[in-house]
């Protein structure tokens, strides 16, 4: 179903222009103007020198939100695609005196375009499309393409952490990594009888234990 164009989305993103990075679409090819880049600034975005989390497919903020309240330390970038969707979440933060969290509204393959190679601590993929069909595979986030970007973006030890509710996309994401070359962790079948300390649930993740579906949880690190 196609979501309807929120009203006056262009003016609402221009008033979050202080806590939202837009993309530059003069160039449609992904590849190329990755290329051309834009780095944020993020000493001035965060006025310090603290710790970057990437959060990828952030949706309305929710978690980013709440990771930030609990860990003031750490400088968290919350990337949507979806204009009428990031738009909630810039205007739940300016609600807030939350100080550590800007918002990216570009697609994953530009990434790069933005950030300088080893500048990212951790990267969370908290619930991303398994896009089940054979023909979108390359379309998947935990897909090489993607994932030879954030082991770019990734410090030394740097790491992932990922939660869906779709085994099959578990088990694809799970083998993606050790194709790539990067070291497991930890990882949990049903994250709801296997808590971990300082887990913030998502809208998604409060959705599907309600409905009584096992939540999966990979960690990777480069």
């Amino acid at each position: 179903m196609r979501m309807h164009r929120k009203p006056h989305l262009d003016e609402r993103l221009l008033a979050c222009s202080d806590i939202l990075t837009s993309p530059d679409l003069s160039d449609k090819n992904m590849k190329r103007a990755a290329t051309v880049k834009d780095y944020l600034d993020i000493k001035k975005i965060f006025n310090n020198q603290n710790p970057v989390h990437l959060e990828i497919g952030c949706g309305k903020g929710k978690f980013a939100l709440e990771m930030a309240k609990l860990h003031p330390d750490i400088n968290f970038v919350a990337l949507e695609k979806i204009s009428n969707v990031i738009i909630e979440g810039c205007e739940n933060l300016k609600k807030t005196d939350i100080k550590n969290v800007h918002f990216l509204n570009v697609r994953a393959e530009v990434l790069p375009k933005y950030f300088p190679e080893g500048c990212v601590e951790r990267i969370y993929l908290n619930f991303s499309n398994p896009l089940p069909k054979q023909s979108y595979i390359k379309q998947r986030l935990t897909y090489p393409r993607f994932l030879k970007i954030y082991k770019s973006l990734l410090i030394s030890g740097g790491e992932i952490w990922q939660k869906t509710d779709d085994r099959g996309f578990y088990e694809y994401s799970l083998q993606s990594y050790k194709e790539e070359g990067f070291t497991i962790l930890s990882t949990c079948e049903d994250l709801k009888n296997e808590p971990f300390a300082g887990n913030v649930v998502t809208e998604h993740e409060q959705k599907f234990m309600d409905m009584g579906l096992p939540i999966y949880r990979i960690v990777v690190k480069v």
